[in-house]
């Protein structure tokens, strides 16, 4: 996704709420809420199957997931918006903070925290 698709997005979200008169329910409190209740609906999807079935699933369970990914990013997005956050930047800049935090030397192969590192 492109800064221009993500902007197109975001301002399509914007006019869903506006036409429906949701602003006032889109409070960053409650879409932080919505965004939380989103994402476990991501993980009921997985529980209790194992790591190589989680890999490989079905057709019609990939396409709920998928359902509950576009709700999960919506909400994001929407959060992103409402607090005037640019997304993208705050992404790419994360990126850049964990390439300090985990340097590749430190990092490769193991699953370890960057606190946990041998200085």
């Amino acid at each position: 996704m492109n800064d221009s698709d993500f902007d197109t997005l975001k301002h399509r979200l914007r006019e869903f709420a506006d036409i429906r008169e949701w602003n006032q329910f889109h409070s960053p409190k409650n879409l932080s809420m919505a965004l939380s209740v989103e994402t476990s609906e991501i993980m009921e999807h997985f529980q209790w199957l194992t790591e190589e079935q989680s890999k490989h699933l079905p057709q019609n369970k990939l396409d709920e997931v998928a359902t509950e990914l576009a709700d999960t990013l919506l909400y994001l997005v929407r959060l992103a918006d409402k607090l005037d956050i640019d997304l993208l930047t705050a992404a790419h800049d994360k990126i850049e903070l964990n390439e300090q935090k985990y340097p590749v030397n430190k990092a490769k192969g193991n699953a370890k925290k960057y606190t946990e590192f041998d200085s």
